[in-house]
């Protein structure tokens, strides 16, 4: 599992970083010492946002920080305080001033210290942070924790993550919190009805497979995530251009989504029964390739036209979504980087989510917001199901060059017919450029929320 830096004490002897808007900044410099609100002042220090200055004491050690959070006004970026943890020199710091979420805030001072050390050393953040008053900092840790573990996972190249090792990484958390894992690879997929996912991987000499993790009391509500898994994404005979592929070891970011949220829950110990379900494949091209024009059975009974064979996500999770709605859960959640169109649509930092489930719908929402970690509703708009018709099968996965992350929504809606409450994401998984908290690199997108919407719903006892 990836080390992240544990909270310190809230009681720990630790400078104090100073939270200061411009407003602010008036009264707080009359209570400095004369010396530190000089050298402030010289600075040209006046609570700006973005603005940090550490203050000396009599011997010239850091006395204090200042940390500028700008003028009230557009909501702020709950994580701002976190730039700090890489910029500060080592040593242990407190959190002063008004936190609108001193949680939020903890938990990017965490995130902003990942570092993905696997091929060289990246220098970890030794920036230590005191816990602020009235957190849970296990929770941070243990958010912090399997965030990081999520990153790990879409940060490392797909010649070390294979379908085998996204198996061996669930197993390794099955392993820390007491979960089961079955897993169906290669032809046994075919034997036991997931032949889409079979169709997708079967072109790589690295197995295609599906891995089903379970957790808890049985009686319990189940609750049941779903992560496509797509080690590299070639495009298959549809080859996408070079430029395309840089990034598709990211392809399996939905996985490492949802590992992450199971994670969470199982060491919170919420009262579910959690399933995991992640369809692990390559979509390589070879002489067994699937191709365009193909018509594919799959676990639901519903005969699928391939209209492009880079559209190889939504297939594999149509035969685990089928697995899944089979049982009914509470809740259904699938974390998927599905379409390119989600990025046109709402940018790299906020993937959209869609539901039937009007009340699911506001909870995503709000939470989403409580926690920062946002996602913005798109419609299931069925006048466009007529995109995915089909001439000679029930239906084709694609929908055409518009309304594509909608359309592929759609076609993920038509294998989920007796769970009420259902949300897809189509998530990006990816920081392309850092914020505070959010290294560039791999992204554990709407894991954190969905966690937190398990523990509203089912309260730990």
């Amino acid at each position: 599992m990836p080390v992240v830096n544990a909270l310190l004490p809230t009681s720990v002897d630790a400078t104090p970083i100073h939270i200061v808007s411009p407003s602010d900044w008036p009264a707080l410099q009359d209570g400095l010492p004369a010396a530190q609100a000089s050298f402030a002042i010289a600075q040209g220090f006046e609570g700006r946002a973005n603005q940090h200055c550490l203050l000396p004491d009599a011997d010239g050690a850091i006395a204090a920080v200042l940390l500028g959070m700008g003028a009230p006004g557009r909501r702020s970026d709950p994580f701002a305080p976190a730039r700090l943890a890489a910029q500060l020199p080592e040593g242990q710091y407190r959190l002063c001033g008004p936190l609108d979420d001193p949680a939020s805030a903890a938990l990017g001072w965490l995130l902003q210290g990942y570092r993905f050390g696997r091929y060289r050393d990246a220098g970890a953040s030794k920036a230590r942070l005191a816990a602020p008053q009235d957190i849970d900092p296990e929770d941070i840790m243990r958010i912090a924790g399997s965030v990081a573990l999520a990153r790990d996972l879409v940060n490392t190249p797909a010649n070390d993550m294979g379908p085998e090792e996204i198996e061996a990484a669930i197993r390794a958390v099955a392993a820390e919190t007491g979960a089961t894992v079955d897993s169906i690879v290669g032809d046994a997929l075919l034997a036991r009805n997931f032949p889409m996912i079979h169709a997708v991987g079967r072109a790589s000499a690295r197995a295609p497979r599906l891995i089903d993790l379970s957790w808890g009391d049985p009686a319990h509500p189940k609750v049941t995530l779903v992560g496509k898994g797509v080690a590299f994404d070639t495009g298959g005979l549809d080859i996408k251009p070079a430029s395309s592929m840089l990034l598709m070891k990211k392809d399996m970011g939905g996985a490492a989504a949802a590992i992450a949220a199971a994670r969470m829950i199982m060491l919170a110990k919420l009262p579910v029964r959690l399933r995991l379900l992640v369809p692990a494949v390559e979509n390589a091209i070879s002489g067994s390739a699937f191709r365009p024009g193909d018509i594919l059975p799959s676990r639901k009974g519903i005969s699928v036209e391939i209209g492009n064979t880079d559209a190889e996500g939504r297939l594999i999770l149509a035969d685990a979504l089928a697995l899944a709605d089979e049982e009914e859960p509470a809740l259904l959640v699938d974390f998927a980087t599905l379409t390119g169109a989600a990025r046109t649509a709402l940018g790299p930092e906020l993937p959209p989510f869609y539901t039937h489930d009007e009340a699911l719908a506001a909870d995503i929402a709000r939470i989403g917001l409580a926690v920062n970690d946002p996602v913005w509703r798109l419609p299931l708009w069925a006048p466009y199901e007529t995109m995915l018709e089909s001439k000679v099968a029930r239906i084709n996965h694609v929908g055409g060059p518009m309304a594509g992350s909608v359309t592929a929504a759609l076609f993920l809606n038509r294998f989920v017919e007796r769970t009420a409450s259902y949300a897809h994401f189509d998530i990006y998984a990816w920081t392309p450029s850092a914020r505070p908290g959010r290294p560039e690199g791999g992204e554990c997108q709407a894991g954190r929320l969905i966690y937190a919407l398990a523990r509203e719903r089912y309260p730990a006892g």
